[in-house]
């Protein structure tokens, strides 16, 4: 299988904890957490980049290793780590060709990260190997979004922009996107600065395309289910509440069957 070049590197990797701010009280943090009280540990952070969920969980006691394609996001969790007198158990590869030493009572995949694959046949064959490390009796658990349904726009365009704590700097991305609905993707260019006295002084352009695959309701399911998942149930937002037509970020819970 010929697997694309990591994506989240460079300037996107460097500026991407300034940009997201202070995530301690994202409502996915205490979902998941009661996810894994619920289905039980081991855990697996599919896409932990730089720590968010995974070092949080880890200072709980929490067993949880963490797996992601992007060497430079995984250094930067390590570094984070280390101030935190942590040392996680951390895995550069991809979801396609997934091959870990251990399997999982809960596999978690947030931040919609299942939708980074974009080729129908690739994601269809992380599923399998995603199957594949959770145990018997355990869950796979990921975050989905809709990101287009009729009437909606085809492109938008956003800027964001934070102050870095380490050194002052400000961090500023630029970015647009255009919806494809032949290909249910998301294409997206983005620009990276960092600027110091209101002087750039770094900058990349980042161009992903496609960027995210789209899955409604019904696609989702549809997924868990072909890479053998049973009771597969879809969540509203980041709740326990049944999913309904109109939520476009819902979370899909499948299990493993004994």
């Amino acid at each position: 299988m010929d697997l694309p070049d990591y994506e989240y590197k460079g300037l996107m990797a460097q500026a991407w904890d300034a940009l997201r701010g202070d995530t301690s009280n994202w409502s996915d943090r205490s979902f998941y957490r009661k996810v894994i009280e619920t289905h039980g540990q081991p855990v697996l952070d599919v896409g932990c980049g730089t720590g968010r969920l995974l070092l949080d969980y880890l200072a709980q006691g929490v067993d949880v290793d963490g797996v992601d394609n992007s060497p430079e996001m995984l250094a930067l969790c390590r570094a984070k780590a280390g101030q935190l007198g942590l040392a996680p158990r951390l895995y550069e590869q991809y979801m396609e060709t997934l091959d870990l030493p251990r399997t999982y009572r809960t596999v978690l995949v947030p931040s919609s990260s299942l939708q980074l694959i974009t080729d129908a046949e690739a994601v269809d064959g992380a599923m399998q190997r995603l199957h594949a490390h959770v145990e018997p009796g355990g869950v796979l658990v990921a975050s989905i979004m809709t990101l287009w349904r009729e009437g909606d726009p085809l492109h938008s365009e956003w800027e964001q922009s934070a102050t870095r704590p380490e050194d002052g700097a400000n961090v500023r991305r630029v970015g647009r996107t255009r919806y494809d609905p032949i290909d249910a993707c998301e294409h997206e260019e983005s620009l990276y600065q960092i600027i110091v006295d209101g002087n750039v002084v770094a900058e990349e352009r980042h161009v992903r395309s496609p960027a995210t695959r789209s899955y409604d309701q019904a696609g989702a399911r549809a997924l868990f289910e072909r890479a053998g998942f049973a009771d597969v149930t879809l969540h509203s937002g980041f709740t326990f509440e049944p999913a309904v037509p109109g939520d476009s970020l819902f979370t899909v819970i499948g299990r493993r069957a004994p």
